[in-house]
């Protein structure tokens, strides 16, 4: 029998004693499962970044992963803890659209609102679901517990809002979706939209007030130190700086504006 597999992804950090508890009580529910840490280095309370780097790991996992997420502003409000089960993967966690980009490349098959206290801890604080909802259901989960068994099935479940590039007359006009630990500014612009918006043609990229000419391979083309736009590997356009931060240099944030123009 394979060992379950629960990732865990939250904007806890690792300074206190959050993840531990977490991992401690689905250890203790379940000792043979295996523990993944995606990330805990989330945003503060920053759910889409927590949505945008899930949506890029979660299949990467083998099928039957649970994905343990935590970023939570409204934990102890009247915000549904759910459970959604798609073909390959189980999904635990707030519903305040953590999930949504993930699923935009998956089919829900069952969606639960979880309601059942036989599965959490015997006290629940209001500020600790994490520890005491939803580790204690990932670990019941892993041995095996059917979705229907925590709570009442639910057919909706928060979206964040989609921001998609639009063309303005000779410009493709997108926006910085999320920028990683190097300062690579990665945007909501896919390739695919690039490439059916140039045509072939070359293209110039502006961002933070400067223009980039062209797109590299890979981040070996650029000049040290110098800006440079290439496809990233979650298959969006990226700027960067090689051995440098881009981020520091275009002195730009998400949701700020780029525009490619042929």
């Amino acid at each position: 029998m394979k060992r379950a597999i629960i990732t865990l992804l939250t904007d806890f950090g690792t300074r206190d004693y959050y993840v531990a508890s977490m991992k401690g009580v689905i250890l203790s529910i379940n000792p043979g499962c295996s523990l993944i840490d995606i990330t805990h280095q989330v945003k503060p309370q920053d759910v889409r970044e927590g949505a945008f780097i899930l949506s890029n790991v979660h299949s990467s996992f083998p099928r039957g992963t649970i994905h343990l997420c935590v970023v939570d502003p409204g934990v102890g409000s009247p915000r549904r803890p759910i459970l959604l089960k798609t073909r390959d993967y189980f999904f635990v966690g707030p519903d305040n659209g953590l999930f949504s980009f993930a699923m935009r490349g998956e089919k829900v098959k069952t969606a639960v609102d979880l309601t059942n206290p036989e599965f959490f801890l015997s006290r629940v604080s209001t500020t600790f679901h994490g520890r005491d909802i939803f580790a204690p259901v990932a670990a019941h989960l892993s041995l095996g517990v059917k979705p229907e068994k925590f709570g009442n099935l639910i057919d909706h479940w928060e979206e964040l809002d989609s921001r998609e590039p639009e063309i303005k007359g000779n410009n493709l006009v997108g926006e910085v979706l999320h920028i990683d630990a190097f300062g690579n500014v990665i945007t909501n612009i896919s390739e695919e939209q690039i490439l059916q918006f140039s045509r072939g043609a070359p293209v110039i990229i502006e961002a933070g007030g400067k223009r980039i000419r062209n797109l590299k391979k890979g981040y070996w083309e650029g000049e040290r130190g110098k800006l440079m736009a290439l496809f990233g590997s979650a298959g969006f356009l990226e700027i960067s700086v090689r051995e440098g931060n881009a981020q520091k240099v275009l002195r730009i944030k998400r949701g700020d504006r780029i525009i490619v123009t042929r």
